[in-house]
């Protein structure tokens, strides 16, 4: 127990150090943390074997996946699939194939070896890339969403490699079950047999042991139970908790679901890590998503940096020292061949300008998942004991020098003429009952009407060239990203009666609105919507009035090819408001039908409503002329009762002048 509580307290004055100084000097985080593991390992000697703490440091990485997972929807993930299949698929098998070559060339090892040392150097650190892309606000950028793509592929790619790598084992290994170590993500402690394996390991053996189309049944099995597991049961669940209203609660329930599911996806040989992303995605839509990602994030936090510290400390330097030259040109050897395929990559995928050179330096090192590979690859003797010790040697220098990459990206960023970091978010001085998230084109018309008519908005956008435009011409706004809660309750989310949600971004329209609706469930919420199917999901989302962006403007211009055509200004603008208010009807009842998981196409009943409606329209509308048309104009007398919001519910205000 002394020894932990001593250990415990290296590690803590170790990041406590290297990090406020690596940031000071503005490193990052990520360097600081491999430096404190080197200081208290190799340096001075104040921590032993790192092994079976890097393995519980793991679940950092894990936690940091399923936080990733969380801010992406199947429909997300499902956009993303050419970056996913066609960059990070070529990026692996192309970076494999080409270290295979080098190795079988350069270094005459054999065949078998050659493969293995290719697949375990063609992965990159999935832990030091995400987090330095998020603190350095790279994430949503060109380069860093490429990443993420390629990243995210290498993850579900350790799956067919740790399939593979026992069929290149040495003689006498190839029929032994290696499923023990694939499947818990670790190489069992020296020593360990398995006539030894017991409880969890002796579990993933026996699932191991089936044939292959039994194993496959059962991670699909396991796959589909935590997809249940996120439809159905986590919102009975947190319910249950909220019962109690102890905070601790949540967090013991937002561990057991990320650990839980990591656990079963051991069980079946899969990649806890991916298991935990994949569990993210199941949970993105949920409305506790952001409660799940302020329980988890501590933990992440803390776990990535132990994860840093022990990669450092676990370097061997008695080796470094006699080899130091052969480690470091291997390490940079390598990462040039990595770089060279990544730069190559990025012409293919029209990666232009500096995030380009992110993409390239940010991902040509190797990974976290390589020490994994490495420990398995030697129980199978494909490694001897001489190569593994160098390939850990390469892997970790290869991740000590991608912070300095980075520097180097943001040098040659600076050079290049673009903006250094981004700007901290304004404080946010001003409290009123409507907040305007977007002040471009679109949320400049409703923030001027609103002033013509007196009233005063809280104005957030992320562009700061166009808060400094507002500010030119008199007007007050504030600088910061309108989908980060701590902005949001930074305006007083919680008070206000009205928010205009005028975003660009069709995914960041949906989770703002998203978002606004879970924390304030009496907040009026107007959003501009891109499309049709954009209104739907909107409308799922909580928006109570939509607007579609080019409706209006469509209708005015119907209306003047009307007026051209012969009729009186009066008969146009009447027939403009009839199909203004049919539309709405429509869209009303197909919101109902539609399902986010199908394209419309697919979606039968939805196809023959639309059907039955659009024919519905055009009798009633040659029913109408016929009659001729005799309801007021908006403005003169009452207001027609499709304008009014129906029984209390969300209206689809998304059309018209009105709109």
């Amino acid at each position: 127990m002394e020894g932990f509580l001593f250990q415990a307290v290296i590690y803590l004055i170790a990041a406590l150090v290297a990090v406020p100084l690596s940031v000071r000097l503005g490193v990052g985080s990520v360097l600081g943390y491999l430096i404190a593991g080197i200081l208290i390992g190799p340096a001075l000697g104040l921590v032993a074997d790192t092994g079976d703490l890097r393995h519980f440091a793991e679940f950092g990485v894990v936690m940091l996946l399923f936080m990733i997972g969380l801010e992406l929807s199947p429909r997300a993930l499902w956009d993303m699939r050419h970056r996913l299949l066609g960059l990070g698929g070529l990026q692996v098998s192309l970076t494999t194939l080409l270290l295979m070559m080098i190795c079988l060339l350069g270094f005459e090892m054999p065949w078998t070896t050659a493969l293995a040392a290719g697949m375990v150097l063609a992965l990159s650190s999935t832990a030091i890339v995400l987090q330095t892309l998020t603190e350095k606000n790279l994430m949503q950028s060109n380069g860093g969403r490429a990443s993420f793509s390629v990243l995210l592929m290498q993850d579900i790619a350790v799956i067919p490699m740790l399939a593979i790598l026992p069929l290149l084992a040495a003689p006498g290994f190839a029929g032994r079950n290696a499923g023990g170590s694939a499947g818990t993500g670790h190489a069992p402690a020296a020593g360990e047999g398995a006539g030894q394996l017991q409880g969890v390991e002796a579990t993933v053996a026996f699932i191991q042991s089936f044939p292959g189309w039994v194993v496959t049944l059962a991670t699909v099995a396991a796959v589909m139970l935590v997809v249940l597991f996120g439809l159905y049961a986590v919102r009975p669940l947190f319910r249950l908790v909220h019962v109690a209203r102890l905070r601790e609660l949540y967090t013991a329930l937002a561990l057991l679901i990320v650990l839980g599911i990591a656990f079963l996806m051991t069980l079946v040989g899969l990649s806890p890590a991916l298991g935990a992303f994949m569990a993210g995605v199941v949970l993105a839509n949920s409305e506790f998503r952001h409660q799940l990602e302020s329980d988890i994030a501590p933990f992440k936090g803390l776990l990535l940096g132990l994860f840093f510290i022990t990669v450092g400390a676990g370097i061997n330097f008695a080796v470094l020292y006699r080899d130091a030259l052969q480690i470091v040109a291997l390490a940079l050897l390598l990462m040039l061949t990595k770089g060279a395929v990544l730069l190559a990559l990025t012409q293919v995928f029209h990666i232009r300008a500096s995030g380009r050179w992110l993409f390239t330096l940010g991902l040509a090192q190797a990974g976290e998942f390589g020490f994994v590979l490495i420990s398995f690859a030697s129980q199978l003797l494909v490694f001897d004991s001489r190569l593994t010790e160098r390939m850990y040697l390469v892997v970790a220098m290869s991740m000590l020098l991608t912070p300095l990459f980075f520097i180097a990206w943001e040098k040659l960023r600076h050079r290049m003429g673009e903006s250094h970091g981004t700007p901290e978010a304004d404080e946010i001085d001003e409290r009123q009952a409507v907040i305007i998230a977007g002040i471009g084109r679109f949320g400049q018309v409703v923030s001027r009407l609103m002033m013509l008519a007196g009233f005063r908005a809280v104005v957030l956008d992320s562009s700061l060239e166009a808060i400094e435009t507002m500010r030119r011409f008199g007007m007050k706004g504030f600088f910061g990203d309108p989908t980060q809660p701590n902005l949001l309750h930074a305006a007083r989310l919680e008070e206000a009666r009205v928010l205009v949600v005028a975003l660009d971004d069709k995914e960041a329209t949906t989770k703002l609105v998203r978002y606004a609706r879970s924390q304030n469930p009496d907040l009026h919420i107007v959003a501009r919507a891109y499309d049709r199917l954009h209104a739907y999901e909107l409308y799922e989302a909580g928006a109570d009035d939509i607007v579609r962006e080019l409706f209006d403007s469509s209708l005015r211009a119907g209306r003047y090819v009307l007026e051209n055509m012969g009729l009186a200004d009066v008969e146009a603008s009447r027939i403009e408001h009839f199909y203004f208010r049919k539309d709405r009807e429509a869209m009303r009842e197909l919101a109902e039908l539609w399902d986010p998981e199908l394209k419309v196409s697919d979606n039968p009943a939805y196809m023959e409503r639309a059907r039955e409606l659009d024919a519905a329209l055009e009798t009633a509308l040659v029913a109408h002329l016929g009659q001729g048309i005799t309801e007021p104009l908006p403005g003169e007398g009452s207001t027609p009762e499709s304008l009014a919001p129906d029984d209390g519910n969300r209206s689809y205000r998304d059309e018209g002048g009105t709109g």
